[in-house]
């Protein structure tokens, strides 16, 4: 599933960094903090790596 904003995608990639081993899990803080418990690895790979062209900085609540 692709990121929708451009902070979606910076979240995702913390995640996937705690998850991996590159950092801390207890360095991460709000929405990262959340992905990294809820979602496999694979799927914050597929997030993480969307192309930021287009984005907006953050999404819209709808």
């Amino acid at each position: 599933m692709p990121a929708k904003s451009k902070a979606q995608q910076k979240a995702a990639g913390a995640a996937l960094a705690a998850k991996r081993g590159d950092i801390k899990k207890s360095e991460l803080r709000g929405a990262s903090k959340s992905m990294a418990s809820s979602m496999s690895e694979k799927e914050l790979h597929d997030m993480a790596s969307t192309k930021r062209k287009g984005k907006p900085t953050h999404s819209s609540r709808s």
